[in-house]
């Protein structure tokens, strides 16, 4: 049914210039608003009323009967007689009023799931099926109803505290520990959902059950731990440990929850013994440097004192080896040198002679002096000879060290000053023996 339709059946007009408002007369009879022009003077509200009324009885299809006391049959009231109804137009609007109903109640079961979001459709209360994101429809009320849940949000429940760490929840923070010792622990748990089915269906308090199953969990992986453990090092292990822990449980529980972490916002003892607590911490930690500064000491003494060690071990081991093979050494030469002697007594005597002299020569200072031509007095200034020979020796060494790289030792033989003696000069002589002494002793 169109809506214009529908007005002009109700005969609702809606200008207000219409020279008829107010009028208490219909077609053909006096107007009571009659010389007034249009905007001098407000409607008749009375009239518009009594209008409205009637126009409203003939659309539902009430028609006027005429009334018996009025023999003329002219109503007066300006309705006259009583209306009837009309079966046609009653059937007709309530057809009318049940369609429209009708389509209120089926758009009633659309609705539409956000993207990140699950809907849940249950028919008479029991879980049906699941939709995804978008535009959706079901049975309306009371065949069908719908659920939408975040299944990608990121929650999170506190442990031992709401909101802020400093408005503690002490009935829930406070934890014994194996060593029988209490310690303060905040924690919050991050989770999501990844069964939302399970989660509406299984749990009748979701985040409270969460929560109580993290409770239970720190409390278990706390009681087998000490407090030094706890407060410490194993911080992260405990926080791991309760992850664990906790989505065994919700697994069990077949909540639909997937733990995507806990974290431990404060590990600390109560406040009533604090002060202590940082008391007995500072001692442990003032033992720990201690500690360390005498263990420091020690790595920096041990191992000087056990390179002194060795280097002298490895000196007398050099020292020893070094006088072993010299020793060996001058007895397999002497026994080499016994060999040619018992071969040629005299020859062998001679060489070793020779090589003694020459041993001896080449390591001292010489000076040749000839007494033939001297006098009695003879004077030698020995300190000028040995500088003087000191100075020939760094030159020569200094030489070969530049020229060879490996200084080169060689006699010295000092020449004295003109005016002290008639003539130096600079031999090897050597005692002559008579051949026949040495041949007697070799026959010998």
């Amino acid at each position: 049914m169109r809506v214009p339709s529908m007005m002009k059946r109700l005969g609702i007009k809606l200008s207000l210039n219409d020279p008829r408002w107010g009028s208490d007369k219909k077609d053909g009879e006096p107007q009571a608003n009659e010389g007034k022009k249009p905007g001098e003077g407000p409607p008749d509200m009375e009239q518009l009323w009594r209008d409205f009324n009637e126009r409203l009885n003939n659309f539902f299809g009430q028609k006027k009967r005429p009334d018996n006391n009025n023999n003329n049959g002219n109503n007066n009231n300006g309705g006259g007689g009583v209306p009837r109804p009309d079966p046609a137009g009653m059937r007709a609007t309530a057809g009318a009023i049940a369609g429209v109903a009708a389509l209120i109640w089926l758009a009633s079961g659309s609705f539409i799931v956000q993207e990140g979001q699950a809907g849940i459709v249950y028919t008479f209360g029991k879980y049906t099926h699941s939709t995804g994101s978008g535009f959706n429809w079901r049975w309306p009320y009371p065949f069908q109803s719908s659920e939408t849940v975040r299944v990608s949000q990121m929650r999170m429940v506190e442990i031992g505290y709401r909101g802020n760490i400093k408005n503690k929840q002490t009935q829930e923070s406070l934890m014994l520990t194996d060593d029988e010792n209490i310690i303060d622990m905040q924690l919050a748990v991050q989770f999501k959902l990844k069964d939302p089915v399970a989660w509406l269906m299984n749990n009748r308090d979701e985040e409270e059950t969460v929560r109580q199953v993290a409770e239970t969990s720190i409390r278990e992986i706390v009681g087998k731990n000490k407090m030094d453990f706890v407060l410490y090092e194993g911080r992260d292990k405990v926080a791991y440990e309760t992850q664990v822990l906790m989505q065994t449980i919700l697994d069990r529980y077949a909540s639909g929850v997937l733990i995507s972490g806990v974290t431990l916002q404060a590990v600390q003892p109560p406040e009533q013994v604090q002060s202590a607590f940082d008391d007995a911490v500072k001692a442990g930690q003032d033992l720990e440097r201690q500690k360390n500064e005498g263990q420091a000491y020690a790595n920096d003494v041990i191992p000087k004192a056990r390179g002194t060690a060795s280097r002298l071990m490895q000196e007398a081991e050099a020292y020893r080896s070094m006088v072993t093979e010299n020793a060996t050494g001058n007895a397999n030469r002497f026994k080499q040198v016994l060999v040619e002697y018992q071969k040629a007594p005299a020859v062998t005597r001679d060489r070793m002679y020779l090589d003694t002299m020459q041993q001896i020569f080449s390591s001292t200072s010489k000076v040749m002096v000839d007494s033939k031509n001297g006098n009695n007095l003879l004077y030698l200034p020995l300190d000028k000879l040995i500088a003087q020979a000191a100075a020939v020796d760094s030159a020569r060494h200094g030489n070969n060290s530049s020229n060879t790289g490996s200084p080169a030792t060689a006699p010295t033989t000092a020449t004295l000053p003109a005016d002290v003696m008639p003539s130096v000069e600079v031999s090897r002589q050597r005692e002559p023996r008579p051949r026949d002494s040495s041949r007697e002793r070799e026959s010998r």
